[in-house]
């Protein structure tokens, strides 16, 4: 398998509406994850991820891999996306997209419907799913083509400790598997359990890179130290 990393990031910029929402900033990262992106409501974490996929334009500056591939990025938003399918359907798109043989596609439906609890509700629609069911699927939907690459916008936003767990132990599963987790969170407890090392955003701009463990008993900057106190960062 190539390897796409490392990712840079030079001098990107996004404007909306004439407004800079992002940058100009700069970022590397490396082969080895999960990266957890942290910042105050506002501080770009979503733009940053949502450029390093490729689905948000920048201004100028370039985003580049060391060897790209699309097909090998995925994406779960904050609010799980799931289709007006039932359940297992929304699992086998994917894998139909890329004329995977039915047999591959029925094996792997079933390993993830089982991994994810929702065998009873393979035949329900998925827009019945609670919340937590929902992100879930739209998970194990991203992973069932094994991305090089996940990227995760709070996917746990919103959602009960019992959720969060179960979300957090599929990642986990995920990232030992080889698969590179980028993720943003509002969580510290989270970022502590799952982090490799932390990206803080502030203001538009990659303000600090550590390691996790670095970053959480030694932070490089004041503005990150009074982030991580739970201090308003402005």
């Amino acid at each position: 398998m190539t390897q796409m990393f490392p990712l840079t990031l030079h001098q990107v910029l996004v404007r909306r509406s004439g407004k800079v929402v992002i940058g100009p900033t700069d970022l590397v990262l490396p082969p080895d994850g999960p990266t957890i992106i942290i910042g105050p409501n506002g501080s770009g974490k979503t733009t940053v991820l949502r450029v390093m996929h490729g689905i948000e334009r920048v201004t100028s500056g370039t985003v580049t891999w060391q060897h790209d591939d699309p097909s090998q990025h995925a994406f779960v938003f904050q609010s799980p996306i799931v289709l007006r399918r039932s359940v297992c359907e929304n699992l086998a798109y994917p894998l139909r997209l890329i004329k995977t043989p039915k047999p591959e596609i029925k094996q792997a439906v079933d390993h993830w419907l089982e991994r994810i609890g929702l065998s009873d509700a393979r035949h329900s629609p998925a827009m019945r799913l609670s919340g937590g069911e929902r992100q879930k699927l739209a998970i194990a939907r991203a992973l069932i083509r094994k991305p090089q690459v996940l990227f995760l916008d709070e996917p746990c936003a919103n959602l009960d400790g019992h959720a969060t767990r179960e979300i957090e132990a599929l990642l986990q599963e995920a990232s030992a598997a080889g698969t590179r987790l980028v993720m943003s969170t509002h969580d510290m407890g989270q970022a502590r359990r799952l982090a490799r090392d932390l990206v803080f955003m502030l203001d538009g701009k990659v303000h600090d890179v550590s390691g996790a463990e670095a970053a959480f008993t030694r932070p490089a900057t004041k503005e990150l130290a009074a982030f991580l106190r739970g201090d308003i960062v402005i």
